[in-house]
């Protein structure tokens, strides 16, 4: 299922608790033993392997210094042997001097930022026992703990004049049939009487609220909630986090974003709105009434004129395009941004001066750079290339930016505003690149079955060889909207694939973004046709060339890419001889009434599937994968976690007890601990091993 924004997330991981120290030194001497930092690697070939691909550094996160001259960011490292991560902070100079690790601690450190005046780094760190804001030196000396929340914080903000802080954190839900559970401690039913009572991993058993506190440079007081007694969730679950609340630039006022909705009408709707927070009188007024989808990421520019945000235009609609607006404080005039721009915007940064908007967007299997200026309502792209930015951040006449591809984990770039000349500043992970053979990819227009034009991505093997033939693999994306762009991804890595001597076949079908909001759109109330259409015409294109052998095709996706893979094995006419589904939707019946966000079926799929006058829903569950089992007769691996509550494990179980009733060959790899991901380090190298051994022993 689609995400609707990309937010970069931490669950702080150890072994053990440390009392807090002002000294790095003495921090760093007492935990040594036990911190997971860069891993030593070194391969016996070229080729990368689920162990390498555990041990790359994954960098997320930047901000740059009130001074426009040092960069601090994090980096993520993982140990197989403990099975969990670390991350540490860093910092380097804007033009690439001066690279520093902050930290070196057994706690991951997170949700890093410059405290105003420069003088100080603030961070989120469980040392203490509890997620607590720390403070040290821009040096990393200095570590003290600042807050002694009760429960923990899990993002938090500096008031520009530092006399305050905004912070969120979780607050209990109080259990209305609390009578019925008098003296019984150990009881373990969940008692509800509405919807929403879980959300894609986890049972709501809390709403994360907005609080505000005094801050005097050591320690912080007189803490208020401002959603105090609300059922609502500020900032949004699951993908929300800090960047969903923001400081008006006089220190006045508060925006946050919630969907003030509980229940059964918060399973149906997107409709959440931006709220302005009086620090004076405590009023809170809605700034976006009568804006239906998703309004979220309120963003105050430095000269408190303006609030730009993020909006969609449709209820129950999350896939819809994501639209730059802005709100005239002065006069209260909403300004449409991006109107007819026809690509989606996100991770928006103001220009020093107040007179323009950075932000990414996806266009044809890459995000690039765009620059939006407010006086005369127009954008500029600012970077071309077979990369993804995906953030970008004003330093003067620089952007700094992260930066991926299909065959480089994400590193920071500072761009140059005038000629968008762009400089490597991080490094992370330049040994074990050194020592890893990436396969080239390729872009491959192609015809659809009905005459459009397709983009194509084609990912070759390492030292490929013209003159042999491979075995190709058509990865269907999931989704089933969003990006097909330059992503490196840590368990659909295609360069991980590829070193496996398969050829990537990953057509940027229908429903994708990136090309335009009809072509997105057409998945819709049709993941059957169109779509499962353009998968073949990718596969079956390929299949033409010399190199691929016809004989040896798989497919493999997850979540509607594992809908893509369940409803390709009952309708594939003998093309694939392997199959891999992940987390897949095999029963749309079912998944209507499974699923917590309901939106999205009545959206994608037109509506329930009792509704008989609905000739759209009817169509689609019409042809839901599991009503062509009877048709499956070819290898099939499936994989599900029992925490995703997104697409429910059933899904997966069920259909690989349909693949064994029908005499099909089939493997089921089911995870208790994971949700629609696979998070845990040897979980993830049992998934590829598992992942690869099914197809080489199909089609090799």
């Amino acid at each position: 299922m689609k995400k609707a924004l990309l937010i970069f997330t931490v669950i702080c991981l150890g072994f053990f608790i440390f009392s807090c120290t002002t000294n790095v030194d003495q921090h760093e001497s007492s935990q040594d033993e036990n911190i997971i930092g860069k891993p030593q690697i070194t391969l016996e070939a070229d080729r990368m392997t689920p162990e390498a691909l555990w041990a790359f550094g994954r960098v997320g996160g930047h901000e740059v210094s009130p001074d426009g001259n040092t960069v601090l960011y994090g980096v993520s490292y993982y140990s197989v042997e403990q099975n969990k991560g670390n991350r540490e902070l860093y910092s380097v100079d804007v033009n690439g001097d001066n690279y520093k690790q902050l930290t070196h601690s057994v706690k991951s450190e997170f949700n890093e930022v410059w405290r105003p005046d420069g003088e100080k780094i603030g961070f989120l760190c469980s040392e203490s026992g509890s997620v607590q804001l720390w403070e040290m030196n821009p040096d990393g000396s200095g570590r003290t703990q600042v807050s002694d929340i009760e429960g923990g914080v899990t993002g938090f903000k500096y008031a520009s004049d530092q006399s305050k802080i905004l912070y969120t954190k979780e607050v209990p839900i109080e259990n209305k049939f609390e009578d019925l559970y008098k003296g019984l401690p150990d009881a373990t039913g969940k008692l509800m009487d509405d919807l929403m009572y879980r959300h894609w991993d986890h049972w709501v058993e809390s709403y994360s609220h907005v609080f505000y506190a005094d801050y005097d440079g050591s320690g912080i007081s007189n803490d208020k909630d401002i959603n105090e007694g609300e059922p609502y969730q500020a900032p949004m679950t699951p993908w929300g986090g800090i960047e969903q609340v923001d400081w008006s630039a006089d220190n006045k006022f508060i925006a946050y974003t919630c969907k003030k909705l509980t229940g059964k009408a918060a399973t149906l709707s997107t409709n959440s709105d931006i709220y302005l927070y009086s620090l004076e009188t405590g009023a809170t007024q809605n700034l976006t009434e009568g804006m239906m989808g998703f309004d979220i990421a309120p963003l105050f520019s430095p000269d408190g004129k303006y609030m730009a945000w993020e909006s969609m235009e449709r209820e129950g609609y999350e896939s819809d395009q994501n639209r730059l607006f802005l709100l005239n404080l002065e006069t209260g005039e909403k300004v449409y941004g991006s109107e007819g721009f026809d690509q989606n915007v996100g991770s928006l940064a103001w220009s020093a001066d107040s007179k323009s908007i950075f932000f990414t967007s996806d266009w044809h299997g890459t995000f690039q750079i765009y620059k939006y200026y407010v006086e005369g309502n127009t954008i500029d792209k600012l970077t071309e290339g077979m990369h993804d930015y995906r953030s970008a951040t004003p330093a003067g006449d620089m952007l700094v930016a992260s930066r991926k591809s299909m065959s480089m984990p994400t590193e920071l770039f500072a761009v140059n505003m005038a000629d968008s000349e762009a400089q490597q500043l991080t490094f992370t992970n330049k040994d074990l690149l050194d020592q890893i053979t990436m396969g080239n990819v390729e872009e491959r227009w192609m015809k659809t079955h009905d005459g459009e034009d397709m983009l194509t991505m084609i990912i070759y093997p390492p030292h490929f060889d013209p003159a042999k033939k491979y075995p190709a693999i058509l990865y269907c994306k999931g989704g089933p909207q969003g990006p097909l762009s330059q992503n490196f991804h840590y368990r659909w890595n295609y360069q991980i694939m590829a070193a496996n001597d398969y050829i990537i076949v990953a057509p940027n079908r229908r429903g994708v973004s990136g090309f335009g909001q009809a072509w997105q759109e057409q998945i819709s109330g049709d993941y059957h046709g169109k779509s499962m259409q353009d998968y073949l015409t990718a596969i079956d294109e390929m299949a033409k060339e010399p190199y691929i052998d016809e004989n040896r095709l798989g497919a493999v996706g997850a979540s509607a890419g594992g809908y893509a893979v369940f409803y390709l094995a009952g309708n594939h006419d003998g093309r694939f001889k392997a199959f891999i589904a992940h987390d897949g939707i095999f029963n749309e019946e079912a998944q209507y009434l499974e699923t917590e966000e309901i939106w999205f079926e009545n959206w994608d799929k037109g509506g329930p599937f009792w509704d008989e006058n609905n000739a759209v829903a009817q169509e689609a569950y019409k042809h839901s994968p599991h009503k062509y089992v009877q048709n499956w007769d070819t290898p099939i691996l499936i994989i599900h976690g029992e925490l995703d509550y997104r697409v429910v494990f059933t899904q997966g179980m069920t259909a690989f007890n349909g693949a064994i009733l029908n005499d099909v060959p089939a493997q089921y790899l089911h995870f208790p601990d994971e949700n629609h991901w696979v998070l845990r380090p040897q979980n993830g190298i049992l998934w590829q091993r598992t992942f690869f051994a099914w197809l080489d022993k199909w089609l090799k």
